[in-house]
């Protein structure tokens, strides 16, 4: 049989060489001479000026304006920097010399005053002087402590001591005595067998009453003045 042979074999063949790259070549590259006459010539890179238009025909130029009577033309005087600098050297003040620090040998030295050794910030007109934000701060701390100490004082006014009298010391004490009677008679009917937790704590719970309401009455009894606090 016959050996196959795509159609589109040349259209391959023809792209392939198309999009070959240029720069792959055997040997030198082909590049071609420059001509002797295009050597570099005196002021050819410097910009070129736009050329002049030439006046049309149809216009005219425009006729000269004569200044006017009180016009003072601006005159530029040439200033000499060398005499003005003489002068200003002449009556400029002196400069101060710069205190330096030589610490070795073969001349090394070194500025006093950005080294920390030279006494710059104990000559300043504020030295030692306290800043105003801390004054400041220390006048608004002693405004609330102040402020507080009155609050304070104002509160214990409010809950000053009063003193009980006679009649109200009797009537607190009847009325301590009186519970004491009802809680003792809830004691005493109380079973003689706590089988149960809810007995106990039952039991505890009046004894503890008991106890509280004897400790007060041996305080007012020992006590004839009772102050009480305005809570």
């Amino acid at each position: 049989p016959l050996r196959y042979v795509s159609k589109y074999s040349e259209f391959v063949k023809r792209e392939a060489k198309k999009n070959k790259s240029q720069w792959k070549t055997m040997g030198p590259a082909k590049v071609a001479v420059p001509s002797p006459n295009d050597y570099l010539q005196k002021h050819s890179k410097e910009p070129k000026l736009a050329p002049k238009k030439k006046e049309q025909e149809g216009e005219r130029l425009r006729p000269l304006s004569v200044p006017g009577r009180t016009y003072q033309p601006v005159i530029r005087i040439k200033k000499n920097f060398i005499n003005k600098n003489a002068v200003a050297v002449i009556t400029g003040k002196p400069k101060k010399p710069r205190h330096f620090c030589v610490d070795t040998r073969q001349g090394d030295k070194y500025l006093l005053e950005p080294s920390g050794l030279f006494p710059k910030y104990i000559r300043k007109k504020n030295y030692g002087v306290t800043p105003k934000y801390v004054t400041q701060r220390n006048e608004e701390m002693k405004r609330e402590e102040e402020e507080y100490q009155a609050s304070v004082l104002e509160q214990l006014k409010k809950k000053a001591m009063k003193i009980l009298s006679e009649e109200e010391r009797t009537n607190v004490l009847k009325a301590l005595k009186k519970k004491w009677e009802e809680i003792n008679h809830a004691f005493q009917s109380l079973p003689v067998l706590t089988d149960t937790r809810y007995k106990q704590m039952h039991k505890e719970e009046l004894e503890l009453k008991l106890n509280q309401l004897e400790h007060d009455i041996a305080a007012i009894e020992k006590h004839k003045c009772v102050y009480i606090a305005n809570v």
